[in-house]
């Protein structure tokens, strides 16, 4: 048990030295992971009560890995990115949230982790949406509430970092479409109900 104390503490100090503000080596980890962070809607076009797809893809360099949002193991809970959809405005997030599938998995006995599921290279988060029956047409972008990013490498873990995400959608002119039949109820709740 003290050994697994002693990693724990070890990583940290590490990355609250990473993470102070002003830190040069705080801030370089970012550049050498990350290739890219792009939150996009399919289509990029849609009426009101139409459904689209968003999605949020992160594309590491080789050598870095990120996570799920969830993990099975309790022990793993702390390796995980968080995200947090936006209250219904211009689009109301419909649906239940999940990973993407084709994670990796991996031991990691010193911190007593069976499991611990990763995603090297590139990975692509996607939530369906309804465009509000009530949109006003024109060019909108929505915002996610939160995206906190976390990156290891092989020897690693670096201090997660909270990156704005937003995404272009242009709400075409006309009388809104029926909304699909299994997101109804929930966009007539996000409405109030009516």
């Amino acid at each position: 048990m003290p050994r697994v104390f002693m990693i724990l503490l070890a990583l940290s100090v590490a990355a609250l030295l990473a993470g102070t503000p002003g830190s040069a080596r705080g801030q370089k980890w970012y550049a050498k992971a990350v290739k890219k962070v792009e939150g996009r809607f399919t289509p990029a076009e849609a009426k009101p009560g139409q459904t689209v797809t968003f999605s949020l893809t992160i594309e590491l360099n080789e050598g870095y890995h990120t996570y799920p949002t969830k993990q099975p193991d309790k022990m793993a809970a702390g390796m995980a990115n968080l995200i947090k959809f936006p209250e219904p405005g211009s689009v109301i997030f419909v649906g239940t949230f999940e990973d993407p599938k084709g994670y990796l998995t991996k031991e990691e006995p010193a911190l007593g982790i069976k499991e611990l599921r990763y995603y090297p290279g590139s990975v692509t988060f996607a939530r369906k949406a309804v465009v509000s029956p009530k949109a006003t047409a024109g060019a909108t972008k929505v915002k996610l509430a939160t995206f906190s990013l976390s990156v290891c490498n092989k020897n690693t873990c670096f201090p997660p970092k909270t990156i704005p995400i937003e995404a272009a959608l242009k709400i075409l002119d006309g009388p809104p479409v029926p909304v699909e039949k299994e997101f109804a109820e929930e966009v007539k709740k996000a409405l109030g109900g009516k």
